[in-house]
């Protein structure tokens, strides 16, 4: 197929690869719109990518070469005890992951979207509109349900229906028409309103706490424990999980933490819908309830580590998952979080998004029409968002919601236990994507 006119409503790491994607399988014409004025590298949170998933994605095209990556060999699961500093190792697993800083990976994305696509910044979307063709060969806007969720022609009171592109409608009152439609625009996403507007956020029971310093910091720790650099720490305790891990920086290494643990009960945080302190906007009382439970629970070099980490680069969210039914709908696509928002345990997130905007580019190289296109789509990413969102669900009533006295557990008993949350799946970071 080629030619076509596209819209990519968000321009992060989704809306970077869908961009990119589009324009190399032939799109004629590729927008961006990104609601953000400011810089998005500035965003400093790790994260992982399974040396699988990057060695096909890099294949693809869709994981650009050279982009700093730190290297993962393995996991080691500690708990506190007395008489080792650094927590007592209860199992060690592989673990076959680089890391990155989304800044830098995000950065290497957007220097490979190809310079025939227009980036444009400062464009926040308000809604968007499937636009239908009746039997008359009008076009018309339909908000019609049975409308909006076919990929093809559909009868609607007597009449055959067609999609026929959509609208997107801008903050400042424009409203333009494209082809197709994909939301990269995240777990807020106003693409996903229309695509299947039942579907919201929910709120999983527990919060995430993150930052990261730099790792050079480590040496004021002083010597006993020897901080793997190849190696995730977990540190488990009684409803909760902190995974630690080094990144690239644009100045150097640097740790990264994720620590799962129920709210505190006054820290104002909000429930009804997915928000956050960011970066530096901890009040006093959050504050006050970290450093508490890394004093009460952890081992005593990881509680000082932890505390390392300067106010500004720490932050707590919520965290909430989202299941789709559908993730595309007439001429509207849902890109990365837009579609299924995943609990951060599985860690799939880049990957998935990276995956779904590869099965993009050779749907549309391999079809005929934006119909086909679409069904494929879904057909191809749908099942595989829904699995994700299932097996992060059951990795977070494991390591948060319903932990075990992991002081009694041992490298069987936790074997045991992790392949109980996979529950046949081949493990975590996302699977292959099918030929």
């Amino acid at each position: 197929m080629r030619g076509g006119t596209v819209a990519v409503v968000g321009g992060s790491i989704a809306g970077c690869a869908f961009a990119t994607a589009a324009a190399r399988a032939g799109a004629g014409e590729v927008v961006v719109l990104e609601r953000t004025r400011g810089r998005l590298e500035d965003r400093g949170v790790g994260l992982c990518i399974h040396d699988e998933r990057a060695g096909e994605l890099r294949a693809s095209g869709a994981l650009p070469e050279g982009i700093a990556a730190h290297r993962l060999e393995r996991r080691r699961w500690v708990v506190r005890d007395a008489a080792a500093e650094g927590g007592r190792v209860i199992w060690e697993q592989t673990f076959p992951f680089h890391s990155y800083h989304w800044g830098l990976l995000w950065r290497g994305l957007r220097e490979s979207v190809p310079d025939s696509v227009v980036y444009r910044q400062g464009e926040a979307v308000t809604g968007v509109a499937a636009i239908a063709t009746g039997s008359a060969g009008a076009g018309v806007r339909h908000a019609d349900a049975e409308v909006r969720a076919a990929g093809a022609e559909v009868r609607l009171a007597g009449a055959v229906v067609r999609p026929a592109g959509a609208e997107v409608r801008l903050a400042g009152g424009s409203v333009e028409r494209y082809d197709l439609v994909i939301g990269a625009d995240g777990y807020r996403s106003v693409v996903r309103e229309a695509v299947c507007p039942e579907s919201r956020p929910h709120y999983a029971g527990y919060v995430c706490w993150r930052g990261n310093f730099d790792a050079a910091r480590l040496a004021e720790l002083g010597g006993g424990v020897d901080p793997v650099p190849d190696a995730v720490t977990t540190v488990c305790f009684s409803g909760g999980t902190c995974v630690i891990y080094r990144i690239p920086g644009p100045d150097g290494p640097r740790v990264n933490w994720v620590l799962y643990a129920p709210p505190p009960r006054d820290g104002g945080l909000r429930f009804d819908d997915p928000t956050s302190f960011p970066p530096g906007g901890l009040t006093p009382e959050l504050a006050g309830h970290l450093r508490a439970l890394l004093d009460r629970e952890f081992p005593a070099y990881w509680g000082r580590a932890l505390a390392l980490t300067d106010p500004a680069d720490t932050f707590v969210q919520p965290i909430y998952d989202l299941e789709s039914p559908r993730t595309a709908a007439g001429r509207l696509l849902l890109a990365g979080d837009a579609a299924s928002v995943v609990r951060p345990h599985n860690t799939s997130g880049a990957a998935k998004a990276l995956q779904d905007a590869t099965a993009l580019a050779d749907g549309w190289r391999r079809c005929d029409s934006f119909e086909e296109l679409v069904l494929g789509y879904e057909d191809a990413r749908g099942p595989a968002g829904r699995e994700l969102v299932a097996l992060a669900r059951r990795l977070g009533r494991a390591q948060v919601e319903q932990t075990p006295v992991w002081a009694d557990m041992d490298g069987r008993g936790m074997e045991a236990w992790w392949q109980g949350q996979l529950a046949g799946a081949p493990g975590i970071g996302g699977r292959a994507m099918a030929p």
